[in-house]
């Protein structure tokens, strides 16, 4: 979804890595989403949706990258 840059964004996460030792799960991953809306992640089983929502709730620490609410 392309948005303009002056919406107000109540989250943003920019270039997230995550691994489990060898395993890259999250690779670069960036997302925003517009105050006041509601955002859904889909994916094919395995493609890392429950380790995004795990990483932007704090569960897992990122190897890299920004989380700004």
């Amino acid at each position: 979804m392309a948005q303009s840059r002056s919406e107000p964004v109540s989250l943003a996460a920019r270039d997230i890595h995550l691994a489990f030792g060898d395993n890259a799960v999250l690779r670069g991953v960036d997302i925003d989403v517009p105050a006041g809306s509601t955002a859904a992640v889909i994916g094919p089983s395995g493609s890392g949706k429950s380790t995004l929502l795990r990483s932007l709730n704090r569960l897992y620490e990122p190897d890299r990258g920004d989380i700004l609410l």
